[in-house]
């Protein structure tokens, strides 16, 4: 939440690495977040936001809004943020805007917001939010309905399932920012070296990982997202659906997580530490402990979001790598099922404050985050998934980068984000899933008190996941 994440990003639960590598470098976003797998949407039902209207959508060109959006990639002058916003103020030089970075862990992030807005602070204006927000941010009112502003003809231009994922009973709460799914990044000088193939099932990469550290080629085989957090449960559904499984029925009201499915995911996840293929302080790990491992070349596989490659090879973000070094792929299956294996869906987009005084301003603001000039700066810049598809299919952005060439190859999968019990629910799963992660519990008891955790969160009405 992932990236980030999402993977994700302050007064967040920043948990050491038990010395294995500085927080040096970039921060990046916790980008774990999640995206329906169905159709767009233009559907513009929704009840009237407390923010004023506007007469024309986009023709706002002066003004001040408040952005807040927890760290992305590059740090000083080429922190993305700063360069989108310079970017846009040079095509609008009467709207400033301003940064509020927010926290980097999306759990931190999303209650901070709420509480702000449900207390009816004016600001921030706009807001950078997980995809996962939509079910909770709407029901609660907490998000203004975008699709009451803007028209059909823009929601068309997003990739499919994008702009559904971001749809509550029937109106569209969120503009696509940059997309997310999981990748699994290796060392192509280290598999040479050792004669091993790009593993394509899970259980292969654990043994090469292990073997991979116990002949002192790296200091650690695989490292990946396995803190208790958001991060954890992107992390569990790409194994809980290799193995075959769900996380609740269809319509988010019943829980399915007590299954061999899930307990295989769970097993096989442990496995990975107590092999020697993952260090065991991979359960404090979140995107930016596992990222700077990778990219500062102490580890042989990671598993992250799309951001990872473009941050493993750039100094300025804390990459020690060369791109001769590094290779992406789709991630891994369970042995006997067909290749590759599921990736979750994430992303972050765009929210308004239903009190914001600036409407205008910030429709303006968001409608240029998904034009071309920002879309090329995210994908060919920093590494993100255009939303766009114009942008994530030319020619010029899939040559930027190795990692959109692997982006069609994937098989993608959401969390069961379309409840606004889903904060409760995504607890119930990280937290025990941490649990088994530590040794602090067996696999088949941290399964069975994922089923009770997340059937009392779906069966909770009182408080939306606030």
């Amino acid at each position: 939440m992932s990236r980030r994440n999402l993977r994700r990003r302050s007064p967040a639960r920043r948990k050491g690495v038990l010395g294995l590598t500085a927080l040096a470098g970039v921060t990046v976003l916790t980008l774990a977040a999640c995206g329906s797998s169905g159709s767009s949407s233009s559907a513009s039902s929704g009840s009237t936001p407390a923010a004023s209207s506007t007469s024309k959508v986009g023709s706002t060109t002066s003004g001040s809004i408040v952005w807040e959006a927890s760290p992305l990639s590059g740090t000083g002058a080429n922190d993305a943020r700063t360069v989108l916003i310079n970017a846009f103020e040079k095509q609008y030089p009467n709207i400033k805007v301003t940064l509020v970075s927010a926290p980097t862990d999306t759990d931190t992030y999303r209650a901070t917001v709420a509480t702000q807005i449900s207390g009816g602070a004016s600001t921030p204006d706009v807001f950078m939010g997980d995809v996962i927000w939509p079910a909770q941010f709407g029901a609660h009112q907490l998000a203004v309905p975008l699709s009451q502003y803007l028209p059909a003809s823009y929601w068309s231009k997003f990739a499919t399932g994008l702009v559904a994922g971001a749809t509550y009973k029937g109106a569209i709460y969120g503009s696509p920012l940059f997309e997310d799914q999981g990748f699994l990044y290796y060392r192509k000088d280290l598999l040479a070296k050792e004669h091993m193939a790009v593993p394509q099932t899970w259980e292969q990469l654990e043994t090469d990982a292990s073997t991979l550290v116990k002949d002192g080629s790296v200091k650690y085989g695989f490292v990946w997202e396995g803190d208790s957090y958001e991060g954890l449960t992107c992390n569990f559904m790409e194994y809980l659906t290799d193995a075959g499984g769900t996380p609740t029925n269809v319509a988010y009201s019943a829980a399915t997580l007590n299954s061999a499915a899930s307990t295989k995911a769970v097993t096989f996840m442990r496995s990975l530490i107590t092999s020697g293929a993952s260090p065991a302080a991979v359960t404090t790990f979140q995107e930016p402990q596992a990222m700077n491992t990778f990219g500062g070349g102490n580890a042989a596989f990671l598993r992250n979001w799309d951001y990872a490659y473009t941050a493993a090879i750039t100094p300025s973000s804390g990459g020690k790598l060369t791109a001769s070094q590094v290779g992406v792929a789709p991630l891994p299956t369970f042995a006997g099922q067909a290749y590759p294996g599921y990736s979750n869906i994430g992303g972050w987009n765009m929210y308004i404050n239903p009190h914001s005084t600036h409407l205008g301003a910030d429709l303006t603001f968001i409608q240029w985050l998904s034009g071309t000039t920002a879309q090329d700066i995210l994908s060919q810049k920093y590494g993100f998934i255009s939303t766009v598809t114009a942008v994530r299919t030319s020619p010029a952005t899939i040559a930027s980068n190795p990692v959109f060439a692997v982006v069609p190859k994937t098989k993608l999968v959401p969390r069961p984000a379309g409840t606004p019990e889903y904060p409760a629910l995504s607890t119930a799963i990280y937290t025990n899933v941490n649990a088994a992660l530590a040794g602090s519990t067996s696999p088949s008891a941290a399964v069975a008190a994922m089923q009770s955790g997340a059937t009392t969160a779906l069966s909770s009405t009182s408080n939306g996941g606030l």
